[in-house]
């Protein structure tokens, strides 16, 4: 019956790349197995509560997705949703996340995390799910990401923020329209329109 239960775990490793205790239980395979697959090296732990195969390395979408399935309301944002979006080359360390502005912190292990604290309407507009490794994201859609570079220029360098809106713009990848209705929620008006009025 163990080796059973070690093939189920390892079958279900395979198949959905990143799995915790909770989908042993509803495969009826006890909690011990993958302490025992710890320990003999075929598996390995990420983070807690988060396991996968030995061989198996993580890409950046799959850390978006260990990510997403630890902060429900994060939102994946500045570098790392330009980097989600291809309109970068810059390829940074950290996974940048916005939460709320009084949600307590996550605590991960891995991987390493740079928060940003976003609050109403800053936070909630240009939202976009999408599906990666079997998880739902959420990241801020390309217009979106473009103002909030101009808006924490200060931290990511402006001309990351100008490399940002000549792809964005060169790519038709977002309109006039939506950085101006991003530049006003984000009071980034002031700051983009003499760029924004170069694209014209």
């Amino acid at each position: 019956m163990v080796s059973t239960h070690t093939e189920t775990v390892l079958n279900l490793a395979n198949e959905q790349q990143i799995i915790k205790p909770g989908d042993l239980e509803a495969a009826g395979v006890p909690r011990i197995v993958l302490t025992r697959l710890v320990r003999s090296g075929q598996l390995k732990r990420v983070s807690r509560g988060r396991y996968m195969l030995p061989d198996h390395s993580f890409g950046a979408h799959e850390n978006l997705a260990l990510v997403a399935s630890k902060v429900r309301q994060g939102v994946f944002c500045l570098l790392t949703a330009l980097q989600f979006h291809e309109l970068t080359t810059q390829s940074p360390f950290q996974i940048w996340l916005a939460i709320p502005n009084k949600a307590q912190p996550p605590k991960l292990e891995y991987p390493p995390l740079r928060i940003f604290r976003f609050s109403g309407d800053a936070l909630t507009e240009g939202v976009e799910i999408h599906r990666v490794e079997e998880c739902e994201i959420q990241v801020y859609s390309v217009a979106k990401t473009v103002v909030d570079c101009f808006k924490f220029r200060n931290k990511i360098g402006l001309d990351v923020a100008l490399e940002a809106l000549k792809e964005a713009w060169r790519e038709k990848r977002a309109t006039m329209d939506e950085l101006w209705k991003y530049a006003q929620i984000c009071r980034m008006t002031n700051v983009m329109r003499p760029y924004l009025e170069t694209l014209e």
